[in-house]
């Protein structure tokens, strides 16, 4: 029997299914949206290679890995009958990880986010109705708890349906939590809301800038439109992919919902910009709180023009409400479950920024080789072939 595990080629879920493989037995169900046996491996090989060498690779596609080829938001996944019954048969547990990050966009949030999600609580439905479902584990977003300021924010509380949501993405994670309480009253759930999670504490490297892109910015200004004084939640990747995965294969995991976050040992705007200054030896920017609001209006006058500077605009209008918003989520249950802390951001965040900066915020990814593409292609022929 296998984990299924969605998203695999996204930034949270390659490091959940790296752990996975890693740090855990058992074989892995992966949904892989390809048109081909060898798209797939290679859009793998690039989710995961930051994690592994290509022999390792090689070994867990062909020992640990099956591979089924199809979208999240098509019914049955756009898989076959015999592939949807296989999928169904085989998974003794779920891990949902695939979303839409799209903060901009309605249509894409709605989607992915929801319709996604409801095709997958319909395959937990089946595979619980057919042999049991030992856990469906959903990663979610503290976002779930809408507008906020100035608070501490514990798990059982962090959805009040009276606040407004900060955009699309919050708004659609917030309804498929509930449709996960809703439709699986029965089974064994655990929910995931990871804070802003950047950088890897372990490891300079990232594939994903997005994020990285609007703190490198905001690290390189003289003057900052913020208060010293106010916390922002940050965590880093491994620790959430390393929870997920050792939380999901718990027998009896001590809570149905987790901050993935830093808690109350959150750093302020201050610590952060001190880190960085004394990190390259130079003066931190002054911060001027009085321009949150000119600051914002700038920047959705830009936000969505063409060019470098429209881009940046537009990703800072999604960003901006996040960091502002002196919020910080309680994490005392996943430090009681793991049993120890997430590394401060300071203690990493300038290997992150020099990383992305030299690179100029690529990821230089290594492609398969073309034997093994043409290996891929004849077995997936073989496997296709009238028995």
């Amino acid at each position: 029997m296998s984990i299924f595990l969605t998203g695999s080629t996204g930034y949270i879920g390659a490091h959940v299914a790296s752990n996975l493989l890693a740090d855990h037995s058992g074989p892995l169900n992966l949904l892989v949206r390809a048109g081909t046996a060898e798209e797939a491996k290679a859009r793998l090989w690039h989710s995961l290679q930051l994690h592994m060498d290509l022999p390792c690779f090689e070994n867990y596609f062909h020992s640990r890995i099956r591979v089924f080829r199809g979208d999240l938001t098509d019914a049955h996944f756009g898989l076959s009958d015999d592939d949807y019954r296989q999928l169904v048969r085989s998974t003794d547990s779920i891990v949902h990880c695939a979303a839409s990050l799209n903060r901009k966009s309605e249509k894409s949030c709605l989607n992915v986010n929801l319709r996604g999600t409801l095709e997958v609580i319909q395959l937990a439905m089946r595979a619980r109705d057919d042999h049991g479902l030992r856990r469906f584990s959903h990663v979610s977003t503290v976002a779930v708890a809408g507008q906020r300021s100035n608070e501490v924010i514990e798990e059982d509380a962090g959805i009040d349906w009276s606040r407004s949501d900060y955009d699309p993405y919050a708004r659609t994670k917030k309804f498929c939590e509930h449709m996960l309480t809703q439709l699986l009253p029965d089974v064994s759930r655990t929910i995931f809301r990871p804070s802003i999670v950047l950088g890897d504490s372990r490891r300079p490297e990232t594939n994903q800038f997005e994020m990285v892109r609007a703190f490198v910015f905001l690290a390189g200004l003289p003057a900052l439109p913020f208060r010293p004084t106010d916390k922002v939640d940050i965590v880093p990747v491994d620790y959430v992919a390393d929870a997920i995965a050792t939380i999901h294969q718990k027998e009896n995991p001590a809570y149905g919902i987790y901050h993935l976050s830093s808690g109350e040992d959150s750093e302020t705007f201050q610590e952060l910009t001190d880190a960085l200054a004394k990190a390259q030896g130079k003066r931190g920017p002054m911060f001027v709180p009085g321009m949150e609001k000119p600051s914002s209006k700038i920047i959705d006058a830009l936000a969505g023009r063409a060019g470098k500077i429209g881009g940046l605009a537009t990703l800072l209008k999604v960003f901006i409400p996040y960091l502002v918003w002196n919020t910080v989520f309680d994490n005392r249950r996943v430090i009681a479950e793991m049993g120890r802390k997430p590394v401060p951001f300071s203690q990493y965040c300038f290997q992150l920024l020099r990383f992305s900066r030299q690179n100029h915020f690529n990821y230089k990814y290594v492609d398969l080789p073309a034997a093994n593409a043409a290996l891929a292609s004849a077995q997936t022929a073989a496997q296709d072939a009238p028995r």
